[in-house]
């Protein structure tokens, strides 16, 4: 099999708008919770999101393109005009028949379907939608708006699975360029999902915190006292490409990607398994896909929503599945710091995977203030404060409503 590297990134967070930003508020242990700006929350149990700060669609992507765009589609896009630039690709020289656009999106352009159904139930006259709100919706809009920019006629398509979407989107792409049939992907994720109907459904499934008093430690995963996730938005892009093709171009590549695995919980619809049965699975799989022991992985960016019965499980199924190596390697939640994405979760997690290897750190989990008896305090959960030291592998985990499970492994090179 071919092998895989990772030669460009983007990156549109709660805590940075570009990948210099991102990597210096993970080394800070920012918070990028706030008061939600975005729509009144008057009548909403919950009144804070972790929102992308100062992002203005009109400068980055166009001002006619932006209003054809929903906020989840104009994140993609510029996400990856940054990541693309980062790659410093010669789109004259590249053959882009074999490059394709991998895009993960779990809800795609919520606000542009709840902007249309108000106006058409609320509007004055004939009541109409607009032409524009099918392909300012749906999911796979992104990966195409992307490709139609660059002239990218490879693979194309999204991914969709719940929070999952975007680790999904990365192994699909690993898998191509490893079979030959493509030399370099875009890939990643983008969700834009803090809208009167997002922060309603998610409310009333009471999965959100609703510590309104304290926003920027409401995300607080493995602590005792979590009330729920924090609803973040946002974007993360990575370029991947084919070692051969990457040194041939002379590419700056930020690390290898080594394995990928999928599995389901086959459990309930958005509970995990409570032993952690489908999370132990994908980390085994994905470590057998890398060909790699155990013994080899140094950090691994877990989901840690900041529930109270995902952070249990996530933890079982990590003393289960490493033994005595749990408490050896590195674990941290950056949910704790950018709220939790949903769709874009993964890649931006994996971006974070990349730059704790590319700069020797460990993002850390903030928020921490009482333990859970419940968890293992032995494990090293890297509480409040960045570790640095050398990261060689990384382990990416995202889980979604539905069972879905993604591991993405990565190495240092």
């Amino acid at each position: 099999m071919k092998r895989v590297v990772v030669t460009g990134m983007g990156a549109l967070t709660p805590i940075g708008n570009t990948l210099d930003a991102y990597l210096e508020a993970l080394k800070e242990g920012k918070s990028g919770c706030d008061y939600i700006t975005l729509f009144n929350t008057e009548h909403f149990k919950t009144k804070f999101a972790c929102e992308v700060k100062d992002f203005d669609a009109a400068a980055l992507v166009g001002r006619k393109d932006a209003r054809r765009m929903d906020r989840f589609a104009q994140l993609a896009v510029a996400a990856a005009d940054q990541a693309i630039a980062d790659a410093q690709l010669d789109l004259e020289s590249i053959d882009s028949d074999r490059v394709g656009v991998i895009w993960g999106a779990g809800i795609g352009g919520l606000a542009t379907l709840q902007q249309n159904i108000s106006d058409f139930a609320t509007g004055n006259g004939t009541p109409r939608y607009s032409p524009f709100m099918i392909p300012k919706m749906i999911p796979d809009i992104a990966p195409g708006l992307i490709s139609i920019k660059y002239g990218f006629r490879g693979p194309n398509y999204a991914t969709v699975s719940a929070c999952a979407s975007s680790s999904h989107a990365m192994s699909n792409s690993l898998d191509l360029i490893r079979l030959g049939k493509v030399d370099m992907m875009i890939t990643g994720g983008s969700e834009a999902a803090i809208t009167e109907t997002g922060m309603g459904g998610f409310n009333a499934m009471k999965a959100l915190s609703e510590r309104n008093d304290d926003p920027a430690t409401a995300s607080r995963p493995f602590d005792a006292d979590r009330d729920g996730f924090v609803l973040g938005e946002g974007a993360g892009a990575l370029v991947f490409e084919e070692y051969e093709h990457a040194i041939a171009r002379g590419a700056k590549i930020y690390a290898e990607v080594i394995g990928g695995a999928a599995t389901a919980d086959a459990y309930h619809i958005t509970a995990p398994h409570p032993e952690g049965l489908g999370a132990k699975n994908v980390m085994k799989n994905a470590l057998a896909d890398a060909k790699i022991n155990l013994e080899d992985v140094d950090y691994i960016n877990v989901h840690g929503t900041s529930t109270p019965l995902g952070d249990i499980a996530e933890t079982k199924a990590i003393k289960e599945l490493f033994g005595e190596h749990a408490y050896k390697l590195n674990i941290s939640s950056t949910k704790s710091m950018t709220g939790h994405l949903l769709g874009a979760a993964g890649a931006i997690e994996g971006i974070a995977c990349i730059l704790a290897i590319k700069h020797s750190f460990v993002p850390p989990t903030i928020n921490h203030f009482t333990d859970d008896p419940d968890i293992d305090p032995k494990l090293n959960l890297t509480f409040n404060k960045p570790q640095f030291k050398p990261v060689n592998i990384a382990i990416s985990n995202t889980f979604g409503f539905g069972g879905h499970n993604a591991s993405i492994v990565f190495r240092k090179i």
